[in-house]
């Protein structure tokens, strides 16, 4: 048997034995933190812009009706970790016209579906908008360039719906197209057509976080 001298000399030993082991032994680093998420003006590539507005300064694009994705507004999404999130302002088109309303016949109502697909085809989710217009106060926004009083356009933003949907974490870009137009003005129903305008689109953003960059070989 030990005599008590030896055992306590051997507790001793062992302490400092793992005194020494956790002294080797680096201390984990708690894991990095999830970076924030970040709102920022998403890069899009309009192939028919309408053109920028007097009071909001904001950039304007007709969302066209069609199925291929290549040929909508395409919207670039930055790489990232999980869902993101593409926000966008969405609006009616309608076309002004001063003597219309003068004479009572201005009076118009629109009613605009539209799509967000990935570049593959699949529908990530849809965006909406309706909207009636009666005077001229009625118009979300006139657009810079045009030939009318003011130097505006006569076709203008009407309405406005703020549209957020979720992107996967597999997609980096998307592509609006226009679905559903049911419209009646004085001239008539208007109703969506391949190729033409069934809604408008502005202010496009996008909320992600950020993919951590890759990892060094």
């Amino acid at each position: 048997m030990l005599s008590a001298r030896s055992t306590i000399l051997l507790i001793v030993l062992l302490a400092a034995s793992t005194v020494e082991a956790q002294r080797r032994t680096p201390p984990r680093k708690p894991a990095a933190p999830p970076a924030p998420p970040k709102q920022e003006a998403a890069k899009v590539t309009c192939p028919e812009p309408l053109g920028v507005g007097v009071k909001t300064k904001a950039s304007f694009c007709f969302v066209l009706a069609g199925r291929d994705p290549a040929a909508g507004v395409l919207v670039a999404i930055p790489p990232h970790t999980g869902e993101a999130t593409l926000l966008f302002d969405l609006h009616n088109r309608h076309t002004y016209s001063e003597e219309e309303v003068r004479a009572g016949r201005g009076f118009a109502t629109y009613s605009a579906v539209i799509g967000v697909l990935a570049l593959n085809g699949d529908l990530l989710g849809r965006g909406a908008v309706q909207s009636e217009f009666r005077k001229a106060g009625d118009l979300y926004d006139r657009i810079t360039g045009g030939a009318g009083p003011g130097g505006v356009k006569a076709v203008a933003p009407l309405g406005h719906e703020e549209v957020s949907l979720a992107i996967p974490a597999n997609v980096n870009e998307v592509s609006l197209l226009g679905e559903v137009l049911q419209g009646k003005t004085s001239a008539g129903r208007e109703n969506a057509a391949p190729g033409r305008p069934v809604a408008i689109v502005s202010n496009v953003r996008v909320e992600y976080r950020p993919a951590p960059p890759p990892r060094k070989r």
